[in-house]
């Protein structure tokens, strides 16, 4: 290891926290979109003091874009004094609403017991605070590199990621020559390396009826009986189904190495905007089901959808007066980048210098920017790699370890030093 390096990030300790609790102190939070312009403006100061040429780029037209809560991403980049590869760190700014159960205020960026506190500090603040000290150490320590560090605050993450990571890949931010090695600092644990996600498929599904008199509902049909025949047949066929198709990606936590699907939501019949009052006495000739498909490597997305596509044909068939339609809401391939790929084995080099160990080697259940990347990007060369403990993400009281970013900052600018430098130690 090269000792200067590991000290430069020592020496940023008091620096990593600040960073971390400034950038807690923007409630990014999506839905709406809120103070998305001044975190990115935030971090864009911030990088340009050290050197970086800042970008602020707008997602207009994408979902949720407004004046009121514009999609604003930021894109840092330093070149360094001689071609070479270019390295890109990667973190969304956004987050989830605070929800109940907090005994800290959810954005003070409280810090205390060797922890900083907040919505965000896991998911991933914390991992972008660490990528920023990395790459700043990494400048001090050697600034005659080759190549380029590229460093982005994206958004929309939380909500697919169409105003951030993909917006912008769509533009060349993510595409040959510009970039060549993508780092993400996702919260999935500062000994392991995220390869890639299980893929998503996101659906509508509606069942029609009748209006009519709740009194009288056999003059009507009930589309929210209907509904119920679809759920009763996803529970006795397709529940049963998934559970049995296991994956060799090494997903984590176990139980996701299963093919799974979540009911997100149901709505039928009267609205919820009653209140105060009582509803109207209608049969509901309207019932919507939003499902959350999670599929494996080894599965065809043709076949995924076939599967829930054949439980309602099949009910059309046998159920009287029973009709559907369904709507495509998101579609997401798996993605698997292979251990010997040179942003893998940098990353891991760092992880065996700082933590004397082979790292794990995961897969995340859920997806992130990485799809983009892949698929509209073509970097295939990206990892998730960060500090937080994944469990934490989206729960009251989330925080991230002041010692993990520090040594997850270690790790990251070992990294650096293999991509652009060519070794772990010089």
């Amino acid at each position: 290891m090269n000792e200067r390096l590991l000290k430069a990030i020592d020496d940023r300790r008091d620096d990593v926290v600040a960073l971390t609790a400034d950038l807690i102190r923007f409630p990014t939070i999506n839905p709406p979109g809120e103070a998305y312009r001044p975190c990115a403006e935030y971090l864009g100061a911030r990088l340009k003091k050290s050197g970086f040429e800042t970008e602020f780029i707008r997602a207009e037209g994408t979902p949720g874009d407004t004046d009121r809560y514009p999609r604003v991403n930021v894109v840092a980049r330093f070149d360094g004094r001689s071609p070479g590869a270019c390295v890109h760190f990667n973190s969304h700014i956004d987050v989830v609403e605070a929800g109940d159960g907090w005994t800290v205020d959810p954005f003070a960026g409280v810090v205390r017991d060797g922890k900083v506190y907040g919505r965000g500090a896991c998911d991933m603040k914390g991992g972008l605070a660490a990528s920023v000290i990395a790459a700043e150490a990494f400048m001090e320590v050697f600034p005659d590199f080759p190549g380029a560090i590229e460093i982005s605050g994206t958004v929309d993450e939380e909500s697919g990621g169409f105003g951030g990571v993909a917006h912008l890949a769509r533009l060349g931010y993510f595409s040959k020559p510009r970039v060549d090695h993508v780092i993400i600092p996702e919260p999935l644990n500062k000994d392991r390396i995220c390869l890639g996600h299980r893929g998503v498929w996101w659906a509508e599904i509606e069942t029609r009826g009748e209006i009519a008199h709740g009194s009288m509902p056999f003059l009507g049909d009930n589309a929210v009986r209907h509904m119920g025949a679809v759920l009763q047949a996803f529970e006795d066929e397709l529940f049963p189904a998934l559970d049995r198709k296991m994956t060799r990606m090494p997903v984590v936590p176990e139980g996701a190495r299963r093919s799974t699907m979540n009911i997100n939501s149901i709505h039928g019949g009267q609205t919820e905007d009653f209140r105060p009052g009582l509803p109207s006495p209608n049969v509901p000739d309207s019932c919507r089901l939003t499902i959350d498909r999670r599929f494996l490597l080894e599965e065809d997305l043709g076949t995924v959808k076939g599967e829930v596509t054949g439980i309602l044909d099949r009910l059309k068939r046998e159920r009287k007066k029973f009709d559907y339609e369904i709507r495509d809401l998101m579609e997401v391939l798996p993605l698997m980048t292979e251990r010997d790929a040179p942003v893998v084995k940098a990353v891991a080099q760092g992880i065996m210098a700082v933590f004397d160990r082979e790292p794990d080697y995961v897969i995340s259940p859920g997806t992130y920017d990485q799809k983009h990347i892949a698929r509209i990007g073509h970097i295939y060369d990206c990892i998730a790699y960060g500090p937080g403990i994944l469990d934490l993400a989206h729960r009251p009281d989330e925080w991230v370890g002041i010692s993990d970013m520090i040594e997850s900052a270690k790790v990251m600018a070992i990294g650096l030093n293999v991509l652009l430098r060519g070794t772990a130690a010089g």
